[in-house]
């Protein structure tokens, strides 16, 4: 075999490759006195030849993931760890979206109870598809929320956290040049999740009521779909619609009121009846599927009711619903999430999923498995945490509210999620202008976190570039925190 030149010397020998071009150079000298003293031929080249077919370091990157180099999380991610350490800045995370106490201690528990399990199994993988006993787990809760048996082998899917399930479901049915419909705001994934299948996002804005604005605080329910407009996001390039309820980050979720027909409470998901049933009707119409982030699912606020929307009519056969035990029980790094389905849907997810992480970690499954188990004793009661976690974050909700409006912002109070929008723009002056490079809300949002050692996160994050300039007035906090730390975020917000 003759092997590739480096530096002024070509080997040659029968079975021996050598690769590292870099260590084989800083081997040189040893190695030609090994050479020396064995049958191997050592050739002198008349000139150093280099590497063959390097590419140049900005051809690396597939082309189909050109252009989504930048990562919101990623960037404050960096940020956070510059600024804001607990001890030394006394710094306050209200960016990031993870609860920041203890889950439920029956999780805890159970975990344990998993660990010191004699099951050797559990060390094992487990099922790719899902842990049997957590997809038997999924379908019994959720069959009471879907209205129909639930399949566990078939027709539920669980991957490793709701974004996994996202790339599944969006890679198993969007072909090159398909298009999407995405609501914004949007959680930032889809848009490049999208684009990196060859599919093209179409992006159609809520928009606040005009009156809306104008308040010293507004509702998520102000923030509305224009009908028209989405109709003529419709054609027969349409591949899919992806929905959020409750949204992240806006909150919009179901108002109920008392004189609801159950009819109507089935047409109000996530928007207005009117808006849910022209969702559902054009989807029907154009052959359309929906791909539902239900994540929030569980966190809705009184006068409120998460409706789920492969629930309306003619809506089941077209729909993937996604969830997360993340959210679900407030430990996101479970990192387990899951797809629920038609057959035929979930067989797309299935496919991507095999092919990719094809089997997520046996011990968080089993715990996760057992703690829908204990949920499920008591469902229709109190006590449950699906119906309790509500109750848990209002309080920090309407806290956070008040010193928003006491410190001049003016918050959009959320319907569902954890997630507060507020109008920062009373603290705006020349440092914070929207340029080429940054717009304003992210400027503001570094402001805020190097120099008061508050986070938080850029509106203009959950928005493509042509609808930045509806967005960039508005900043994200996440309220799902323990009071020490709304405690301390009062403080700064107090002294701005």
């Amino acid at each position: 075999m003759i092997l590739r030149p480096y530096g002024s010397y070509t080997l040659t020998r029968k079975y021996v490759t050598l690769e590292g071009a870099s260590v084989f150079q800083r081997k040189i000298p040893s190695l030609l006195r090994y050479l020396s003293q064995t049958n191997i031929v050592v050739k002198e080249s008349l000139a150093t030849v280099p590497p063959e077919n390097v590419q140049n370091e900005k051809d690396i990157l597939a082309k189909r993931f050109k252009g989504l180099e930048k990562n919101i999380w990623y960037e404050f991610q960096v940020l956070h760890q510059l600024y804001l350490h607990p001890v030394t800045h006394n710094a306050v995370n209200l960016g990031q979206g993870f609860i920041d106490y203890l889950p439920p201690q029956y999780v805890i528990d159970f975990y344990r109870q998993c660990i010191d399990d004699s099951n050797i199994l559990l060390y094992q993988y487990t099922r790719g598809f899902g842990h049997r006993r957590l997809v038997d787990a999924i379908a019994q809760v959720y069959s009471k929320y879907f209205f129909r048996e639930l399949d566990p082998l078939n027709q539920i899917l669980v991957t490793s956290g709701a974004y996994p399930s996202l790339f599944n479901a969006i890679n198993g049915l969007v072909n090159p040049g398909d298009e999407v419909i995405l609501i914004e705001p949007f959680f930032d994934c889809y848009e490049p999740m999208v684009k990196a299948t060859g599919g093209i996002a179409r992006c159609i804005a809520l928009k606040p009521k005009s009156n809306s604005t104008n308040e010293k605080t507004s509702s998520s329910a102000d923030w509305i779909l224009d009908e028209n407009e989405l109709e003529s996001m419709f054609n027969k390039k349409t591949k899919a619609i992806i929905v959020n309820s409750p949204n992240n980050p806006l909150g919009k979720a179901c108002l109920i009121t008392a004189n609801f027909t159950i009819y109507f409470a089935l047409f109000c998901q996530v928007f207005t009846q009117q808006e849910l049933e022209k969702i559902a009707g054009l989807c029907q119409k154009h052959n359309v599927y929906c791909i539902s982030d239900e994540v929030y699912e569980w966190i809705v606020y009184p006068g409120h009711k998460h409706i789920r929307i492969a629930t309306l009519p003619n809506m089941w056969e077209r729909t993937l619903t996604i969830g997360s035990a993340g959210k679900t029980f407030s430990s996101t790094g479970f990192k387990i999430g899951w797809t629920i389905g038609p057959e035929k849907l979930i067989r797309a997810c299935q496919i991507v999923h095999q092919n990719c992480v094809y089997t997520n970690p046996t011990m968080s499954q089993e715990v996760v498995a057992r703690c829908f188990e204990h949920e499920l004793k008591r469902l229709n009661s109190p006590d449950c945490y699906f119906n309790s976690i509500s109750n848990e974050l209002l309080e920090k909700r309407d806290r956070i509210v008040q010193v928003l409006k006491e410190c001049g912002m003016k918050p959009i109070v959320p319907d569902g999620g954890y997630f507060i929008l507020a109008d920062w723009t009373k603290f705006n002056n020349a440092q914070f202008h929207s340029d080429n490079e940054e717009s304003k809300d992210f400027k503001f949002v570094k402001y805020l976190t190097k120099e008061k050692h508050l986070a938080t996160i850029p509106a203009s994050g959950f928005y493509t570039k042509d609808h930045i300039p509806m967005a960039d007035k508005y900043i994200r906090f996440c309220f799902a925190k323990k009071d020490e730390t709304i405690e301390k975020a009062i403080k700064i917000l107090k002294n701005l």
